[in-house]
């Protein structure tokens, strides 16, 4: 399965599923909050690294590629739960990476001005999270899963 961004998709996606990803975050944002004010910032921080709407997003990717199959005629398929496993690897990824900027961000603000700190742990982010995939990409290649056939053993 191959990443990609489609505008078009924008389309696709109907009111009420914005409302349900809308819905999800602040749900979590909420929960965030009052572990927060329970238990202190320290504990309340360790969630906000959760991607607050990847419960209805996962759901939702893998609705849009069913149906899509439907549509062409193709009955049953395990392509709605392969993009939401490649939807769920990007958040990982992506989550890595923010430990990355709570770190720069941890270790930078005291010496730094803060928007200076903001774009050095965005950095961080964003470089980690591109190692991260990259290296996780060149890995599925070099095993021989990138696409290609799989190799029967011979017959004998």
């Amino acid at each position: 399965m191959r990443v990609n961004f489609k505008i078009s998709a924008l389309k696709a996606t109907k009111w009420y599923e914005y409302a349900l990803r809308f819905l999800f975050g602040g749900i979590i944002t909420v929960v965030t909050g009052v572990l927060a004010s329970r238990y202190g910032p320290v504990f309340g921080g360790l969630f906000l690294a959760f991607p607050a709407i990847f419960p209805a997003s996962a759901t939702l990717v893998e609705k849009h590629e069913r149906e899509k199959k439907q549509r062409a005629g193709i009955a049953k398929t395990i392509r709605g739960r392969e993009a939401a496993a490649l939807d769920a690897r990007g958040a990982a990824i992506g989550s890595i990476g923010l430990i990355g900027f709570a770190f720069a961000a941890w270790r930078l603000m005291p010496i730094w001005n803060g928007a200076l700190v903001l774009l050095a742990a965005l950095i961080v982010w964003m470089t980690l999270s591109i190692l991260i995939w990259l290296l996780r990409r060149h890995a599925f290649v070099r095993k021989g899963r990138a696409g290609a056939a799989p190799q029967l053993p011979p017959k004998g």
